[in-house]
């Protein structure tokens, strides 16, 4: 993470949270099923699997599926665009999310919930570096691994604070979920528009640094 600087890992924070506010719109409206933790839902296939539960190990499955097709089309972005213009990514992710919202609010939470997952595949993209995932912004037991890690390198004399970047993302994500839970609560799938507002700013806020990094200002 420290490779990011200050901005780099504020907006990894900001995206986690919102990852988080989505996964938790996500959740309450899917029943139990996750939009951007993978391994929730994998972790439910297999107890659909076990126990004959065919349509609930389907959901979990297809959940999987489209997450990976949103992975594919963010890193396809990256790619074509250079991984280092993060804006085009946050592109992508915004007008899946618009989809989604338009979706819900027309009352079509289904399929609204398929672009949902779409976008949650490509936010990941974001920080992405030569084809690999440079920050997780969807899940975090690596985040908390890498945690742990650096306060053990802390605690044996090596950097003192680099693990607090990794505490920050699970923070992110944790308030993240809260707010996403009452919003939910409050407008239902409706609460999508918020997200979109927050990644349609940040959008535009990469464009504008990418612009001036273009002009040597």
């Amino acid at each position: 993470m420290r490779d990011y600087g200050h901005r780099g890992v504020l907006l990894a924070a900001i995206l986690s949270a919102l990852a988080g506010y989505v996964d938790a719109v996500g959740f309450m409206a899917l029943g139990g099923f996750f939009v951007s933790f993978m391994s929730g839902n994998s972790t439910r296939l297999g107890v659909g699997l076990a126990t004959g539960r065919w349509d609930e190990a389907g959901i979990a499955a297809g959940l999987i599926v489209l997450f990976v097709v949103g992975v594919v089309i963010g890193g396809t972005v990256a790619r074509r665009a250079g991984e280092e213009r993060r804006s085009h990514v946050l592109a992508a992710e915004a007008l899946l999310l618009l989809i989604a919202a338009t979706l819900c609010t027309l009352g079509y939470p289904v399929a609204g919930m398929i672009a949902v997952v779409l976008a949650m595949g490509v936010e990941n993209a974001v920080f992405q570096k030569q084809g690999d995932v440079g920050v997780g912004l969807t899940y975090m037991t690596g985040t908390l691994v890498r945690m742990g890690q650096r306060i053990a390198t802390a605690l044996h004399g090596g950097a003192r604070w680099d693990w607090v970047p990794f505490l920050a993302l699970w923070v992110g994500l944790s308030s993240g979920g809260a707010l996403g839970a009452a919003s939910f609560l409050s407008f239902g799938v409706l609460a999508l528009w918020p997200a979109l507002a927050v990644v349609t700013a940040l959008m535009v806020r990469a464009a504008w640094i990418e612009r001036r990094v273009a002009q040597g200002v």
